[in-house]
């Protein structure tokens, strides 16, 4: 890898950082450039402007998703133990990349409005998950729907940073990333996948 590269990805490394904590709106190429410890120009000449930085950014990210997903779905038995599994991966993956969840979370409150052409790319990964549990869910869930409720709720537990039963001041207060805590809502997603997915062959259903 050129030296030039090596640039381009520790550029790209510290905007991602900036873009997840502060906002597209609230991230100015002279803070990156200041990040980086380059003039602006040098960020201009190897990533373009912020616009076009922040699209390197995003579609670093959703390079990385797309990854997961298809590693994920490369092992996928369109069973219930399966979607279980499937999402596992998906919350293993998002827990070990929290800033991927707050670029999201930025710019589905607006952020970057001004700033378009991933939209498609997310619909088509959610569609990938629907179309593969599809079979598997009940009769009276639709699948997309499903996916997106998922999502939401891993999303939003992974960026609380809140237990509901321990309030921060209390002593047994636990991050979203504490294992005990991460293992009490993967408890929960198999449960609603559970109640929501029909059940193995001559199981009982729940």
């Amino acid at each position: 890898m050129h030296m030039g590269d090596l640039e381009t990805d520790h550029l790209l490394d510290l905007a991602m950082r900036l873009f997840a904590d502060l906002g597209y709106d609230g991230t100015s190429t002279r803070l990156i450039a200041d990040a980086a410890g380059i003039p602006v120009e040098r960020v201009v000449e190897l990533a373009g402007d912020k616009p076009q930085l922040y699209q390197a950014v995003v579609a670093r990210t959703l390079e990385a998703e797309q990854r997961a997903v298809d590693e994920a779905l490369g092992v996928f038995v369109p069973t219930r133990q399966g979607v279980i599994d499937l999402f596992d991966a998906m919350l293993d993956f998002y827990s070990a990349h929290p800033r991927f969840l707050t670029l999201w979370m930025h710019r589905w409150m607006g952020d970057a409005a001004d700033v378009s052409g991933q939209e498609a790319y997310i619909r088509r990964l959610t569609r990938q998950l629907a179309d593969a549990i599809r079979e598997v869910v009940q009769p009276d869930v639709d699948a997309g729907h499903l996916v997106w409720t998922i999502t939401w709720c891993t999303f939003g537990f992974l960026t609380s940073g809140n237990q509901p039963s321990a309030p921060e001041a209390d002593p047994g207060y636990r991050t979203p990333h504490d294992p005990q805590t991460l293992t009490g809502f993967r408890s929960y997603l198999h449960a609603l996948i559970t109640h929501l997915t029909r059940p193995p062959a001559g199981a009982t259903a729940l």
